[in-house]
């Protein structure tokens, strides 16, 4: 007989502290509201504390619940989460985090990342972040990364009141570190098609003009790494040396998280671009990489960034 929902939540946290030997107020559920579960039911497990912080990993337990509906053993799921924990507590993740103390020790680590706004209001209610329409530039601090996918956190607002340095320089900081971290490329689609190893074109500091597409097709805009790509638009000096290079203003296509494409707005209609990213939103783009449905425009002449349709 299955277990009901609250059942199954108290079953999976008394086996998580007796695979890991926590105390019993150290494994606790938080329903979905709450200040540290705001989006989704959580289950807590506080691996460790000191005057400063505490080290705890949230689990949000409704997802394990819907793996058990599907036949997912309870043993099995609780020696998961307990493997997780082991291994990020192995590679140094919860170490990494008391950087947040100071601005000092956390300044060269934090970086910037693009998501929807909309769909992350109440996530980003404590969070540092500019918007631009309905793109959201959340500061977030990198405290790990294994097999090419990078861990982080976002910065909260208390640590701001901490550090006691002016927002907008931290800012300025995270978006400095993320052009260093994750250099601008422009992609050519006839060599990502060929050339597995291709990074992509460097063009910011060539020795020789790059030469951008200045027809319909457009450019595809993403970093080095190809992830988090869309945020390269925003990186120092990168719209206006686009622009240079276009010689004209140019429209913005958020094709995802990970790239934009970059269009002479002499060449295209909005309309058309609207059409052409309706479709390949909803046939291409996964869900969770999904940044905006909007149509955005780049004015050379003060260097202006505007949401057009």
């Amino acid at each position: 007989m299955e277990m009901d929902y609250f059942a199954f939540v108290e079953e999976i946290r008394r086996k998580i502290i007796a695979e890991t030997g926590f105390a019993e107020d150290k494994v606790y559920f938080e329903q979905k509201g709450g200040t540290f579960a705001r989006t989704g039911d959580r289950l807590f497990v506080e691996c460790a504390s000191n005057e400063d912080s505490r080290e705890v990993c949230g689990i949000y337990i409704e997802e394990l619940y819907d793996r058990y509906l599907e036949g997912k053993s309870i043993d099995g799921m609780a020696q998961d989460v307990v493997g997780e924990i082991r291994r990020v507590k192995r590679e140094g993740y919860f170490e990494n985090t008391r950087k947040l103390v100071s601005y000092e020790t956390a300044k060269d680590s934090l970086f910037i990342r693009l998501i929807n706004f909309d769909r992350n209001k109440t996530d980003l209610k404590n969070a540092v972040y500019r918007t631009l329409g309905d793109i959201a530039l959340v500061l977030y601090m990198k405290i790990g990364e294994e097999g090419g996918c990078m861990t982080s956190v976002k910065i909260r607002k208390e640590y701001m009141k901490k550090w006691e340095i002016p927002e907008n320089e931290v800012f300025s900081q995270g978006i400095w570190n993320t052009y260093q971290m994750t250099p601008p490329r422009i992609f050519r689609w006839e060599r990502l098609v060929f050339d597995e190893e291709y990074m992509g074109d460097e063009f910011m500091e060539t020795a020789e003009p790059y030469e951008l597409r200045k027809d319909a097709m457009g450019n595809c805009l993403s970093t080095a790494v190809r992830t988090n790509g869309a945020a390269a638009i925003f990186m120092p000096g990168v719209a206006k040396k686009l622009g240079e290079l276009m010689g004209e203003n140019y429209y913005l296509v958020f094709t995802s998280v990970h790239e934009v494409m970059i269009h002479n707005a002499s060449m295209v209609k909005p309309e058309e671009l609207k059409e052409v990213l309706d479709d390949t939103l909803r046939e291409t783009t996964p869900y969770e990489d999904f940044l905006t449905s909007h149509i955005y425009h780049y004015r050379r002449v003060g260097e202006v960034f505007s949401c057009v349709l």
